[in-house]
């Protein structure tokens, strides 16, 4: 059959992509194409049959991969709360008129949900808007925030995986962007759309860039050209110096204004020691229309080793800006609260944090456990529950193997499997005597140790330096 020789072509198709190990996104699409074309052709019997897969651009993540992706989460929290931050949480959906217009031409990716009991309702699209609306609705003009949460795109994403070494800052300011815009010649209807075109430059060259512009977007040949020859610049105080003199650039009040914010935001980075890390770049435009002043992105950097492949760029990892304007938008008197903020790519970035691990072979735990509660004879179930009872009790992260009477060795490999450091042996003769033998995984070591002061010598063995 024709149904049937196309699924053969499809299955061969996937197996030559493996061999020849192609972008691990283009086997995923051919694989979802074969698993879809072995669904329409269904059984014998007749019976409905479905794919098992995860919607297009969503994932599982395994124990392993979430180790991985608490790291992450770890490590961001840590620096928030070193900086004084509160957390809040907002609804997964907004009312739509809360969302709609704030982002540009980005809008029509947003989510929109069936009507259910009058209201009309979408996703969050990202957690600038309703925190704009938290803020409003609440009268909070004061407060520094962050926010974990997920939210929901209708693109069509494509995650390229490599190895990076480190964050690179972009900064720009929306106004610097809208003076450059003016003086260029653009009229000021076409502002947005020439700003959204602008910050496709780190994915596409200038000239297929300046091609939408005067194609699609009906921008004068002569005002793109000399768009081109700002957008391509990029330095640091003394650019922005440079252009404080342009004498395009500086009879523009809004450039001035941008300037002068850039020049000040220069000389703090230079107080911080982090100068060499940011780089003041015309080229960044950030698409989303609620944007007032600075502007900023975190990209990465191909890491240097001789053995890495083609460098692969997975482009942004953080943004954010000033929006100044977004919280009046909810507020009834139309009060301005001044606002700054960044998002950080948390799937980007663990993408990227595990090719590492995988290419490391390190070894990830996916639990906390300190100790397992084991026994080295047979009927001594009761006196396992006890002692981890009492651990539990104490605080001790702690576990026992669910079977009756478990062979010792399978007890011991069962902690070299997970990575417990430290097992609690009960046996008889410890019963009579008062201790539990206290056994080191990794040396093997063993140590009989009084039941009372069994829980401070597991805490003592298992802290960190």
């Amino acid at each position: 059959m024709a149904e049937e020789a196309a699924v053969r072509a499809q299955a061969e198709a996937v197996r030559r992509l493996k061999q020849d190990k192609a972008d691990p996104d283009e086997i995923a699409k051919e694989v979802t194409k074969l698993l879809e074309m072995k669904a329409r052709l269904g059984g014998d019997e007749g019976k409905h049959k479905f794919v098992l897969k995860t919607p297009k651009g969503t994932r599982d993540y395994s124990p392993k991969q979430m180790a991985i992706r608490e790291r992450v989460f770890n490590a961001i929290i840590t620096c928030f709360k070193r900086h004084g931050a509160e957390v809040i949480d907002t609804p997964v959906f907004e009312l739509k008129e809360t969302l709609t217009g704030k982002y540009g031409e980005d809008s029509k990716l947003i989510y929109d949900l069936k009507d259910q009991g009058g209201e009309l309702l979408s996703l969050r699209y990202d957690l600038t808007v309703p925190f704009a609306r938290y803020l409003a609705m609440n009268k909070i003009t004061n407060i520094k925030r962050y926010h974990i949460a997920k939210v929901y795109r209708r693109d069509n994403p494509a995650m390229t995986r490599g190895r990076y070494r480190e964050f690179y800052q972009c900064v720009n300011d929306r106004r610097i962007l809208d003076g450059m815009f003016a003086v260029c010649g653009v009229p000021d209807s076409k502002f947005r759309t020439i700003c959204s075109t602008v910050d496709k430059l780190d994915k596409m060259p200038w000239e297929e860039v300046r091609s939408e512009m005067v194609g699609e977007k009906g921008l004068s040949p002569e005002a793109a050209d000399r768009i081109g020859e700002y957008v391509q610049l990029h330095g640091g105080l003394d650019l922005i110096e440079r252009l404080l003199q342009d004498p395009k650039l500086s009879q523009n009040k809004l450039a001035k204004e941008g300037l002068g914010d850039m020049k000040l935001l220069f000389e703090y980075l230079t107080l911080f020691g982090i100068t060499g890390k940011v780089s003041f770049d015309l080229s960044l435009a950030r698409g989303l229309d609620y944007y007032t002043g600075v502007i900023y992105e975190a990209v990465l950097l191909q890491q240097e080793n001789d053995h890495v492949e083609d460098p692969v760029s997975v482009g942004s990892v953080a943004g954010g800006g000033r929006y100044d304007g977004l919280v009046g938008m909810f507020d009834p008197k139309g009060r301005k609260v001044p606002c700054v903020g960044v998002s950080i790519g948390i799937e980007r970035i663990f993408s990227i944090l595990e090719q590492r691990v995988e290419a490391s072979e390190e070894k990830i735990r996916t639990t906390e456990t300190q100790v397992l509660v084991a026994s080295a004879q047979k009927k001594l179930l009761e006196e396992r529950l006890k002692l981890i009872s009492e651990l539990w009790d104490a605080g001790v992260k702690a576990e026992v193997l669910y079977k009756k009477n478990p062979k010792l060795l399978n007890q011991l490999q069962y902690c070299e499997d997970t990575g417990i450091p430290l097992v609690a042996i009960v046996g008889e003769q410890e019963l009579k005597d008062g201790v539990v033998k206290l056994r080191v995984v990794a040396t093997r070591e063993e140590v009989n140790v009084r039941r009372e002061s069994l829980v401070e010598e597991i805490r003592m063995r298992t802290s960190r330096p």
